[in-house]
């Protein structure tokens, strides 16, 4: 038992390297094209979406959403056309953006 548990504790460092966090995944899927963190360039930043949410219980949901289906006409006239993107990355670049302060 100690032994495993030594193991699984030397792992931890390699495996919290190798889980992709929501920026990398949204630069894997180049939604950084359209979006940055901290300035609209074609769509809103990352920390107005987070702003706009931050008290709505069903913003994750919401959000992937209009990521998979598109949306257009919350942050003005310029449509985001429908995203492919799996749900498990999907779901890690929602909570990253709702992360953003």
């Amino acid at each position: 038992m100690k032994r495993l548990l030594a193991a699984a504790l030397l792992c931890a460092p390699l495996l919290a390297q190798a889980a992709p966090d929501g920026l990398a995944l949204a630069a894997k899927y180049n939604c950084l094209a359209c979006h940055q963190v901290d300035k609209k360039v074609v769509g809103p930043a990352y920390k107005d979406v987070a702003a706009k949410y931050r008290n709505d219980k069903t913003a994750e949901a919401k959000l992937a959403a209009k990521v998979k289906q598109g949306t257009v006409g919350a942050w003005g006239q310029i449509p985001m056309p429908a995203q492919q993107i799996g749900d498990a990355d999907l779901k890690l670049i929602v909570q990253w953006i709702l992360a953003q302060k």
